[in-house]
């Protein structure tokens, strides 16, 4: 008997065993009841998301618990947004970006130069975003022609401007050389390819682009190419700028990647968007970006605006086409500017969004098929001097190109929402997939971006389609976006409730893998 009963006793602890609920997986962040939208796979569905360690766990239909959960009822919930094209790689910049929607945030078409020091500096430092940077060119041929040690930093930059030799002559060989070493060390301390800013030395030899450009191909890398020229006539038309780039991809095996196709298309996009197509369609590697701003940014001591006829080259401008602190300028003004502080930023409007035709033509650049969307966005200033970035929020009185508060809700805002010429997934494919598709053959972290899948990085944005707007302004650039109530960086709610945590940095570096 008493061996009958230990056997019933042991199968009645079995069969509980056996009917004892499975315990369910916790997370440490739980997205739940949104639309969630994930370009890759094609998926457009209520979804609920499992974040864990910083990754994304779980995108199910079934109920998950989580140490928190956020409502995502009636919002969409879309991959971080990825810009390629972010100037401001302060902390300021960075938070203000955030607020737009964007988890990763590189400088790509300008680059940075030493690369080791950037990523130093700003891993020692903290930030609230995804941070990273190509190998600035252009700084490698300042340092050249000046004989100086490069340095990491936009003022320095800038300051070359009161030089023109280095954006005007050919490099000697051995010059040429010294060049190529700073370029090829930057790629070697895990820059994201190589920035070329040839539109800020026009003189450059074409041989010496050529050989960037078959440099990075040799590393694996793409480039950034800001093109040569910035004109509606020829020769050194806009078109012939572009057609470079076109050849360099054709003649040596690179990526390119040709930055703000809107801005430096002027109004000749009707002949330089077929070109690119076509080079596309016979396999060159050959990809675009562009902003919805009918303006630009740059210093106003820029190449492109000197010389003859420079006003009719770059589509008709005149003085009141440039704006210095949301102030259209006089002629005098103008010519003081130029003369007397060229490195000042000034905003150009190159199309005029109140004119049909010129909308239409911005556009196509930015609806430009396979391209993304990048904002070009830089630091805050007030009166010409960069705002500490420690500083929140955003003085009312500080100035940059709106674009580095507003160009991703602008665009969701007026492509998907108000205009209705391009869908939601294409919008975020635009945002998101699509710039870590362009890099993600270099740079193998970007396959874990743009993503809402299991196994991807837990960037995440969560907004309301129907509220999402940027408030920034030309007069009034100092505004950030409003509409998304959430932004996680790698599994950190950065943007909480709409509002921004600044407790928090879970900005992480994306580098190449050092070859």
């Amino acid at each position: 008997m008493k061996l009958v009963g230990r056997l019933i006793t042991a199968c009645l602890i079995g069969l509980g065993t056996f009917l004892a609920p499975v315990q369910a997986e916790s997370y440490d962040l739980v997205i739940s009841g949104g639309r969630v939208i994930d370009p890759e796979t094609g998926l457009d569905a209520v979804r609920n998301v499992g974040i864990k360690d910083g990754k994304i766990k779980a995108v199910s239909e079934a109920a998950l618990e989580g140490t928190r959960t956020l409502d995502a009822a009636g919002r969409i919930v879309s991959p971080g947004f990825i810009d390629m094209h972010a100037h401001g790689q302060d902390i300021l910049s960075a938070r203000m970006q955030a607020l737009d929607g964007v988890t990763t945030g590189l400088e790509l078409e300008a680059g940075i130069l030493p690369i080791a020091d950037y990523y130093d500096r700003l891993e020692k430092e903290g930030r609230p975003i995804n941070y990273g940077a190509s190998v600035n060119w252009a700084s490698a041929r300042i340092a050249t022609f000046f004989e100086a040690k490069p340095r990491s930093d936009l003022s320095w930059f800038l300051e070359a401007f009161r030089r023109t030799d280095w954006q005007k002559e050919v490099a000697t060989p051995a010059q040429m050389k010294e060049i190529m070493a700073y370029v090829q060390e930057g790629l070697d301390q895990g820059g994201l390819g190589v920035g070329i800013l040839i539109g800020y030395a026009p003189g450059t030899g074409y041989k010496e682009f050529f050989e960037v450009n078959k440099l990075a191909a040799k590393n694996g890398m793409p480039t950034f190419t800001h093109a040569r020229y910035l004109s509606m006539l020829e020769p050194k038309s806009s078109f012939e700028g572009m057609a470079e780039v076109v050849a360099a991809a054709a003649g040596t095996g690179a990526h390119t990647h040709i930055v703000h196709l809107n801005s430096m298309s002027l109004r000749d996009i009707e002949i330089i968007g077929p070109m690119i197509k076509n080079a596309q369609e016979q396999g060159l590697r050959v990809t675009t970006e562009a902003y919805p701003y009918g303006a630009g940014s740059t210093g106003i001591g820029a190449a492109m605006f000197r010389g003859d006829r420079w006003r009719e080259r770059v589509g008709g401008v005149n003085a009141s086409s440039f704006d210095v602190g949301g102030k259209r300028l006089s002629e005098d003004e103008l010519k003081y500017y130029q003369t007397e502080k060229p490195e000042t930023q000034t905003v150009i409007h190159f199309l005029e969004l109140d004119d049909p035709k010129d909308r239409a033509l911005l556009d196509q650049s930015v609806l430009f098929p396979g391209g993304v969307i990048a904002s070009d966005g830089g630091d805050w200033l007030v009166d010409g001097q960069p705002v500490p970035q420690a500083t929140w929020p955003v003085p009312e009185n500080a100035w940059s190109h709106p674009r580095s508060a507003g160009t991703y809700s602008k665009f969701i805002k007026e492509y998907v929402r108000d205009q209705k010429v391009t869908s939601l997934m294409d919008a975020i494919t635009r945002v998101s997939y699509g710039p870590a598709k362009i890099l993600q053959d270099a740079v193998p972290q970007m396959k874990s971006k743009g993503r809402i899948q299991v196994g991807a990085d837990a960037d995440v944005v969560v907004f309301d389609l129907n509220k999402v707007a940027d408030k920034a302004t030309y007069a009034k650039p100092a505004q950030a976006s409003e509409g998304f109530d959430y932004v996680i960086v790698n599994g950190v709610v950065l943007v909480d409730g709409g509002e921004l945590d600044t407790s928090v940095m879970p900005g992480k570096a994306v580098r190449n893998q050092v070859r």
